[in-house]
């Protein structure tokens, strides 16, 4: 609506609202502050902690433990339930906490008209209806409609993402829905006054403003599971199922053989607890734990712990594009002469660079029409650059910031040229008239130096320079170039227009017959190592998507450049997805690569569309207005330098350095994490499934039972803990970034896995009562002692079947992980302890063996690694 309208609408008026008034709104409204949603008190995280099933199975072990008189293992089991739901605990206090970072965004001071007067008041304490002003520099303190302005420009990145400059003119017909990047008579609360100066009317203020609707639609967000703690859980219900079922199972058989169920009931106990491996949620807390701080080595700051095995799921990556996939510095990348086109080198602000014609270097210096275009570029300028820690840093609107570099590249410093050709005035930008014009005085007289929009400058040319020297624009040639800068356009580039005259007045009427000398085709480059990282993520199978505040053009032309889109992907901009039901932008999903004009709702509909199709999405973001989709996506991860509070606060990770290349490290080691955790899952089943075979399986035939229940209780710490930790730090498999991502419904064991759990176990439970029924002959407590060392060495040695698809027999093979040898050795010093120390062989109740009996459990016991050791290599080859 017009600006009187909108005054009208809100009860104001130029003089702004009186004292009287602002009061009665303020008690109305309330102050104008982000308020924090209700913490999560600590209590309530550390109770999540204990909903797990297979925290809960561990608190079952524990308890029977307990009830079968076994204290010893039942604190050891409740020391590794403190440990697993004290690390959960500390990792997430923190995530719970994302509404307190809009607090960062808060505007101290702001100037406003009260009774008439011009005042500085605390900006907590602004209203609706409130006329505000504005000038550069100056953050914006509430959601405000523009009334007037001169010159007015605004970097709205908080909300877009894009560092450009947006123009705000106050007269502009605005059609009803626009996208908000295209609101140039809206002024928005924590975005920043770049140049000029203006007068608002505030129409909302704090939650109500589009940063604090924002961080409501983050905050409604509600966390759910990983993939990993959804598949931990269902196999924590598998357990319980097991657990129960082997428990009342074997006490049936025995009852059926005639035993006393007194002497069974201990046995069932045992058997249950053996059905769960104590060590698994621990275990996997530890594994993430190390993954964790290898992914902080490669520059990913993990904020919750499932999100490092999350990443390794991941089938999908959305991403930001201005700072992500590209550098998010403005550079000037073409100088279009009217013969030949000039490719310029360097990226961002940085004042280096070269010059070259068709991969031809070339010197300004040589290129008269060349040296006219950067002098120009120069003079017509706001910006300015500053050096800062070894970084240049642009001062001013990013546009003007990068052709000042452009001069620099051609070694043309601006305050020397300056001081050559002193500036006498200016005809300042406006929205109107899109174009800047500076008047510099030379000892032959005054001349203009023009930038702006091609078709105004153009319209205001008569000559062109060409080669060395200008001359009158010949028939056609205007539509020439006006198709050259069509041409760059469609290349995603920002042109500017680059004239100049001899003129004999320093104003607005003198600036006609101006010689056009060049255009110059700016872009946000490409981020150094993205395109081999998109690259990398697609030989991974992971799509690469992006989200972008730009137009639908730019984003089609970067998307092509960087290997975003494919050749029969498109891209779809806000309005049309709005367009689009929740069915259709699905069905669209899998052919659309890049979404520009997107809204953090528009950009949380895409992640949740993603997520309803199966896949496991992840997002990268930086700004406030990606919080949301950071929020709802499996996993999210900001930016770590130019990422808001809030936006990392909605994160599950940081990049730290804010490189695109860094999601494809943190992805290979959520997938090296993921192997890890099903190679130990592998272990920790077929050595418990042993434990059930061997027990199952002598009670079935009618023998006494092989194995006492202290002595599985010492074999499931013993051979559950040290081997299993010692597969946390298993290197990658060097084929990782390879490998399709995993189906996302997929089970942690596949059915391929599943077989050779039963299969490993068989074998060691084979082995096992081969040696019970060769003691016999020397009697049940020979027997028991054989079996529970041959059981003890073949779950320890089956280790190495645990491991990568290669054969550990090599030492080249075996020592890359190191822990996984020093826990062999251990695990056996610790198992010989049992048998040889007295204190301890008395409690464990097993008696000397005689060397002919150790060496057929040895024996025994390493049938089941050589078997798998042979179908490695056999693979292998």
């Amino acid at each position: 609506m017009a600006a009187a309208e909108a005054l009208r609408l809100l009860g104001s008026s130029p003089r702004g609202l009186s004292s009287e008034e602002a009061a009665r709104r303020l008690a109305r409204h309330g102050p104008n502050v982000f308020r924090s949603s209700r913490p999560l008190p600590a209590w309530k995280i550390l109770l999540a902690q204990l909903k797990s099933v297979v925290t809960a199975l561990l608190v079952a072990a524990a308890a029977i433990a307990w009830v079968s008189g076994d204290r010893l293992d039942a604190g050891a089991i409740g020391a590794v339930l403190l440990l697993n739901v004290l690390l959960g605990f500390a990792t997430e206090l923190r995530a719970h906490r994302a509404m307190e970072a809009l607090l960062g965004l808060e505007v101290a001071r702001a100037r406003v008209i009260r009774d008439g007067v011009t005042r500085e008041i605390d900006a907590r304490h602004l209203v609706p209806g409130d006329v505000i002003e504005l000038e550069s520099g100056q953050q914006v303190p509430a959601d405000a409609r523009l009334l007037e302005g001169s010159e007015l420009r605004t970097v709205e990145a908080p909300l877009t993402g894009e560092p450009a400059s947006v123009d705000k003119l106050a007269s502009a017909a605005i059609a009803d829905g626009v996208p908000l990047p295209d609101r140039v008579t809206m002024l928005y609360k924590a975005t920043t006054v770049v140049h000029g100066t203006g007068r608002a009317v505030t129409v909302a203020t704090g939650m109500r403003t589009e940063v604090g609707r924002i961080g409501t639609l983050a905050g409604a967000v509600v966390d759910e599971p990983s993939p990993l703690e959804r598949r931990l859980d269902a196999l924590g219900r598998r357990l319980v199922v097991l657990a129960l079922a082997v428990g009342a199972a074997v006490v049936g058989i025995g009852l059926l053989h005639g035993l006393d169920l007194a002497q069974l009931t201990p046995l069932g106990i045992a058997l249950a607890v053996a059905a769960v491996p104590e060590a698994l949620p621990a275990v996997a807390t530890i594994t993430m734990a190390v993954g964790m701080r290898r992914m902080v080595r490669r520059n990913a700051l993990v904020r919750r712990l499932p999100a490092v095995e999350t990443l390794g799921s991941a089938t999908v990556v959305c991403t930001d594009k201005t700072g992500t996939l590209t550098a998010g510095e403005m550079t000037a990348v073409v100088v279009r002469l009217l013969d030949r086109e000039v490719a310029v080198g360097g990226t961002g602000y940085a004042p280096v660079g070269d010059f070259s014609v068709g991969g031809r270097p070339v010197r300004p210096e040589d290129e008269p029409a060349l040296t006219a275009a950067l002098r120009i570029a120069a003079l017509a300028n706001r910006g300015s650059l500053r050096r800062e820690g070894g970084a240049w840093q642009p001062q001013g609107d990013p546009t003007d910031a990068a052709l000042v570099a452009l001069a620099g590249k051609g070694g043309l410093d601006r305050t020397t040229l300056v001081a050559e050709w002193p500036e006498v005035s200016e005809v300042p930008f406006s929205s109107e008239r899109l174009l800047i014009a500076t008047f510099h005085r030379r000892p032959d007289g005054l001349v203009a130096c023009v930038k702006g929009a091609p078709g105004r400058v153009l319209a205001r040319c008569a000559r062109v320079y060409d080669g060395a020297t200008p001359r009158a624009l010949r028939e056609g040639e205007r539509e020439s170039l006006i198709g050259l800068n069509r041409e760059l356009a469609s290349r995603g580039l920002r042109v500017l227009a680059l004239a100049t005259a001899p003129v004999s007045a320093p104003d607005e009427a003198a600036l006609r017959d101006l010689t056009w000398v060049a255009f110059v085709g700016l872009t946000d480059p490409p981020a150094p190592g993205v395109l081999d990282t998109i690259r990398s993520l697609r030989g991974a199978g992971i799509r690469t998507v992006m989200l972008t505040g730009d137009q639908k053009l730019t984003a089609e032309s970067v998307g092509r450049e960087l290997g975003v889109l494919g050749p029969d992907d498109s891209a779809l901009d806000g309005e049309e997805i709005a367009r689009l039901d929740d069915e259709e932008l699905e069905d669209a999903l899998w052919r659309v690569a890049a979404f520009s004009r997107v809204s953090p709702e528009t950009k949380l509909r895409i992640v949740e569309a993603f997520r309803r199709r199966g896949e496991i999405v992840a997002m990268l973001g930086d700004g406030v207005n990606d919080a949301p989709a950071l929020k709802q996506a499996d996993l999210g991860a900001a930016m770590g330098i130019r990422g808001t509070d809030l936006a990392k606060e909605a994160s599950d990770i940081v990049i730290i350095d804010d490189r695109f290349p860094t999601i494809a490290a943190a992805v290979e080691e959520g997938r090296i994490i993921f192997d890890n955790i099903r190679r130990f899952v592998f272990y920790l089943f077929s050595c418990n499934l042993a434990e059930i075979f061997v027990l199952f399986g002598a009670i079935a035939a009618g023998l006494p039972a092989p194995l006492l229940p202290l002595q599985i209780l010492w074999l499931n710490l013993l051979t559950d803990t040290f081997p299993a930790l010692a597969l946390a730090v298993e290197p990658a498999e060097p084929n990782v970034m390879r490998q399709p991502p995993r189906d996302p419904a997929a089970a942690l064991l596949s059915g391929a896995m599943l077989r050779a759990v039963a299969g490993y176990g068989a074998l060691i439970a084979g082995a096992t009562i081969a040696a019970y029924a060769w003691g016999l002959a020397a009697g049940p407590d020979r027997a028991r002692t054989m079996a529970f060392l041959t059981l003890a060495l073949a779950q320890i040695f089956h280790l190495g079947n645990a491991r990568g698809a290669r054969p550990v027999l090599a030492p080249a093979v075996a020592l890359r992980n190191r822990w996984a040898v020093a826990a062999v050795v251990f695990s056996v010093g610790l198992q010989l302890a049992a048998l040889t120390v007295e204190p301890l062989a008395r409690v464990l109740d097993v008696v000397p063996l005689s060397p002919r009996e150790w060496a057929v459990a040895v024996a025994l016991a390493l049938i089941p690694a050589a078997v798998g050791q042979a179908l490695k290599a056999a693979s292998a080859r």
